[in-house]
């Protein structure tokens, strides 16, 4: 389970408060003895088929070891020197079984890296398991389980419908001790600042949540999924009544994009950079409070240009849904399909007005043209692209950015060794400027690398060789 010291499950995650929408049905305290003595029973026995375990395991193979062909070195030791030739790394979750055909949720970080997928159900039926979506923005992944029938797919309930104080259960398997199954109450909606995922959007719960929870369900009382336990907040590892749970309509976004095929989840794009609101500008706006999402920058041509969408813009609400941070409209935006529109409440100048807006991709241009280096450089072991609309949005980056950036360094390759990172933009190689990832690969063999990166910003050169 992730645990946020917060502590992630494995695991779990603490956030920010965010506004709560009408209920769609009356809530009722219990009245008498007789209703505080029911039974979560019903609820637990109906969800908690669909609930599996999920184990992961990962084999690297070693390097050998280099006395392993001396004489005198097998003499004494045997072999290989009794040294083992491979790494096996496993992990422990939980999942959720959504489509008959034998679709499995989890969360990303329990199978991350992992190439052997085994899913376990209630009934002790055990299958292998493909991965046919990873999506760790949201932390995230779909598994599908080989030839398995009769199985009891949980229906998806509407997590924009909850309030605080609504009853849930959270089923998981914590510990590797079988199925559990706990009581809580929503604490708490639209918690953010957590660090488990780039959509920052948690149901906060007092259910118990420990590890080998992550990917289980936290269900309503009505024993639709309303979100996917992912982290705690914890400072001994354990349960101390802070877990979230990715909302369902996030969950939803990520399933459908499994349904059709797809390896990644495409998400629409906005065109627009946002910031907090702080309390200085909400006094200079004449807010009575430090809320909303601020346009600080629009980018041309994109689906928020095309509005007519202007900096100092304050987003307040999208589809009626009320929005506090500029993390609560990425989630928000990002549950919406491609080609829809999208109402959005804005501020401007003192007065509001809703403004539609088309959902559109983002645009991969120019062509991302991914290429792994090899052979004697300093990057050999990293794979780069040109930088796109596109590709910023699949790692997180200002849109606003260009030119070649690193999407991926193999472990234990020169370019990770030196300390290259995932979203290193290379701007130059010895005083000559990096226009497209084809000008990287034909750098041949040098003597002296003059290295000019923009990390998150920051611009710095490395100097390597001589």
């Amino acid at each position: 389970m992730r645990i946020v010291r917060v502590i992630v499950m494995t695991g779990a995650l603490l956030v920010g408060a965010g506004g709560a929408v009408e209920a769609q049905q009356p809530r009722a305290v219990p009245e008498s003895r007789q209703q505080i003595t029911l039974s979560f029973a019903p609820v637990a026995q109906r969800t908690s088929n669909s609930v599996v375990n999920v184990y992961g395991t990962s084999r690297q193979q070693l390097p050998q070891n280099p006395f392993a062909n001396d004489e005198l070195f097998k003499r004494f030791f045997g072999g290989d020197g009794g040294m083992p030739r491979e790494r096996v790394q496993q992990s422990l979750g939980s999942g959720v079984v959504v489509d008959a055909s034998g679709l499995v949720v989890t969360n990303h970080h329990v199978i991350e890296n992992m190439t052997e997928v085994k899913v376990s159900l209630p009934d002790k039926r055990e299958y292998e398991a493909t991965i046919v979506l990873r999506d760790p923005r949201t932390d995230l992944a779909v598994l599908k389980l080989k030839g398995a029938e009769h199985l009891s797919p949980i229906e998806i309930g509407d997590s924009d419908a909850l309030q605080v104080g609504d009853l849930v259960l959270a089923i998981g398997n914590p510990f590797g001790v079988g199925q559990t199954v706990t009581q809580g109450i929503v604490s708490a909606l639209a918690r953010t600042q957590i660090g488990v995922s780039d959509y920052q959007f948690f149901i906060q719960t007092d259910a118990a949540i420990n590890p080998g929870n992550s990917g289980g369900a936290l269900v309503d009382m009505a024993g639709r999924l309303i979100g996917i336990n992912t982290a705690i907040y914890s400072r001994s590892g354990g349960s101390m009544g802070i877990g979230f749970a990715i909302p369902a309509a996030m969950v939803k976004v990520v399933v459908e994009s499994a349904k059709t095929g797809g390896k990644s989840v495409r998400r629409p794009w906005f065109g627009a950079s946002l910031q907090q609101v702080s309390n200085d500008v909400a006094e200079a706006m004449g807010l009575d409070r430090a809320s909303g999402a601020l346009v600080s920058r629009v980018f041309e041509p994109g689906p928020a240009a095309d509005a007519g969408l202007k900096r100092s813009d304050l987003i307040l609400a999208v589809d009626g849904q009320p929005i506090d941070s500029p993390d609560a409209f990425g989630f928000r935006f990002a549950t919406k399909s491609i080609g829809a529109t999208v109402s959005l409440k804005v501020r401007r100048a003192g007065k509001e007005l809703i403004v539609p807006v088309k959902t559109a991709a983002a645009p991969e241009t120019p062509a991302r043209d991914a290429r792994k280096l090899g052979g004697p450089t300093p990057f050999s072991g990293a794979t780069v692209a040109n930088l796109s609309p596109a590709v910023a949005e699949e790692m997180s980056m200002d849109v606003s950015s260009t030119g070649v950036v690193v999407t991926e360094i193999d472990p234990g390759t020169t370019a990770g060794q030196i300390g290259f990172q995932k979203g290193d933009i290379i701007l130059a190689v010895n005083n000559q400027k990096i226009e497209n990832s084809r000008d990287l690969d034909k750098l041949g063999r040098e003597r002296f690398w003059r290295i000019t990166v923009n990390r998150g910003g920051q611009v710095f050169t490395s100097v390597f060789g001589g």
